[in-house]
């Protein structure tokens, strides 16, 4: 990312919001970060009153921007709050609405979709909520193109988050976005959290205690990362761990929510992503390292994970930039 980097994070709060969102916002966008050679976002909360008392009284935020602090934002994040039957603040609203007019990237965690909603920019749109308000969201707002089972949906300048922790994986989807693989990988690690879940994982998976110890997919992942330069198959996964094909897929679906086959992809165009930002210029390289195989075949996964093509990706966040 180039020292020019300037991008203002706006995050709205308004009565009874969550802290929980609140904190993963300022967390991944408001703190400074010298262990990262570049420039930071600038992050800002606001809101429509000079006090704002949080869900369940908790506590009361003061001090923060007026609403008119939205207006300058490159990316707005709206307010997740548990009382989705309490129509949202109309200067929130409006501050919304001026946002998606002007361009601006919009963001919503949990319940903050609600609010979004509100304000009809989601209409047409691709969006998720936490899946304990999936049904409200869905009959109130028919005009969304609703995805349920999934822990955030980026349609472009908009991203919705499904519940809490999936606040955590969209904010590092963004950080991923505009900064990279490495990058957000340094930041997952300060956070001690995974350095990325894909977004078509499922929100809630309910399963029994297991019977036996270990027979969690650990090993074979393991195993599969320290490979990812070969032209391993879900066959080559499977046998492994001693099961079947079937079986395997079955377990990733329960405890990872996708399929071994994506799961290995997007392990791949991760490792992709990180040869190319620290300064492999030679795709056929990158494309064996990876275990794309070819530098056509990197192309298209690269294109169709990040939407761009190597050589975008390589001016966009490789040693260059």
């Amino acid at each position: 990312m180039s020292q020019e980097f300037s991008h203002r994070v706006v995050a709205l709060v308004t009565e009874h919001s969550n802290p929980f969102e609140m904190g993963v916002a300022t967390e991944l966008f408001g703190l400074r970060r010298p262990e990262l050679d570049r420039p930071w976002y600038d992050f800002t909360l606001c809101a429509a009153t000079p006090d704002v008392r949080m869900n369940l009284g908790m506590f009361t935020l003061t001090g923060v921007a007026g609403i008119e602090a939205a207006d300058t934002a490159d990316t707005l994040i709206a307010p997740a709050r548990p009382d989705t039957g309490v129509p949202t603040d109309p200067a929130v609203i409006a501050a919304i609405r001026r946002a998606a007019a002007r361009g601006a990237r919009l963001v919503s965690f949990c319940t903050g979709a609600f609010a979004l909603a509100e304000a009809s920019v989601l209409d047409g749109r691709r969006a998720t909520t936490h899946w304990q308000w999936a049904a409200e969201f869905a009959s109130r707002f028919p005009k969304v193109r609703w995805e349920p089972d999934v822990l955030f949906v980026d349609d472009g300048d908009v991203l919705t988050a499904a519940g809490s922790a999936a606040a955590l994986d969209l904010g590092l989807h963004l950080i991923r976005r505009d900064h990279g693989a490495e990058v957000v990988n340094t930041v997952s690690r300060r956070l001690v959290f995974t350095g990325h879940r894909d977004g078509g994982q499922q929100q809630f998976i309910a399963r029994p205690v297991p019977d036996v110890p270990d027979t969690s997919l650990a090993p074979v992942l393991a195993w599969a990362l320290a490979r990812l330069d070969q032209p391993l198959t879900v066959a080559d996964l499977a046998a492994f761990a001693a099961t079947s094909p079937a079986t395997l897929h079955r377990k990733f679906r329960a405890e990872l929510g996708t399929t071994p086959l994506a799961w290995l992809t997007t392990e791949r165009v991760t490792l992709a992503c990180r040869l190319i930002e620290r300064g492999e210029l030679r795709l056929d390289r990158v494309a064996t390292a990876s275990g794309f195989g070819t530098a056509a075949n990197l192309r298209l996964q690269l294109r169709r994970h990040t939407g761009l093509s190597p050589s975008a990706y390589r001016r966009r966040f490789g040693p260059a930039a």
